[in-house]
């Protein structure tokens, strides 16, 4: 599925190359780039808030954006987004800002224009509440913490 997808900047820092696009066809989640004036050093355990210079418009609130940690920077230097996952929900059109995490054993450096995570979009299912007495059985129940199984 396709959708066009406004993306305006809001830094004058971005160039062309900070601009979020998918790194190879089959890619799941569009780049998000550092958008800083110079290197910014993220101490172990510190976590940065780190600009994307971008702002976008997502075109339904049937939508949302996900924002990832990329996979490279987690396993091989332990950068993640603090929050885990960010959401960007349809109706937010602020700049798109990463809070970045170093849970490594290294300081590690992000330079201008580095990629720093990579953004998802999903479509959301609105739930309408009902408040129930009973829920329905099913085979697991309240079965919490390794209910299932082990292996």
């Amino acid at each position: 599925m396709e959708f066009e997808l406004k993306v305006k900047i809001v830094s004058p820092l971005i160039k062309s190359l900070q601009l979020p696009k998918y790194a190879t066809a089959g890619s799941a989640g569009l780049d998000l780039r550092a958008c800083v004036e110079e290197p910014v050093k993220l101490a172990i355990n510190e976590t940065v808030a780190i600009p994307t210079g971008i702002a976008i418009q997502i075109p339904t609130p049937h939508m949302a954006g996900f924002v990832f940690a990329r996979s490279g920077l987690a396993s091989k230097h332990g950068i993640q987004l603090a929050n885990g996952v960010g959401v960007i929900d349809s109706d937010y059109t602020g700049e798109i800002i990463c809070a970045m995490r170093n849970t490594g054993k290294e300081d590690f450096v992000i330079y201008p224009g580095d990629r720093i995570a990579q953004i998802v979009f999903i479509p959301i299912a609105k739930a309408n509440i009902v408040l129930v007495d009973q829920l329905s059985p099913t085979e697991r129940g309240e079965g919490g913490f390794g209910s299932s199984g082990l292996r």
